[in-house]
């Protein structure tokens, strides 16, 4: 399995619901930071994670986080 695309250098801040959420790892989802089938040609998985309450949190969009699904900053150290 080859690296993650990078979808973004910019994290994805938003509200998120109670709920359950499915988190690209690919980065080939056109529908970012959330999966929509593509890596299914990529080898990839997406990451299913929990919300228990309502919040905002900053989804990682370079995915390159040592925390997935959450941003950790690692955009930052990526060289364009």
């Amino acid at each position: 399995m080859s690296e993650p695309k990078i979808a973004s250098l910019k994290p994805e801040v938003v509200d998120l619901d109670p709920g359950t959420y499915y988190w690209c790892a690919c980065g080939y989802s056109a529908n970012q930071p959330y999966c929509d089938g593509a890596h299914r040609e990529k080898g990839f998985r997406p990451l299913v994670f929990e919300i228990e309450e309502k919040k905002k949190v900053a989804l990682c969009n370079c995915k390159r986080t040592a925390t997935p699904p959450f941003c950790d900053g690692a955009h930052s150290r990526i060289e364009e």
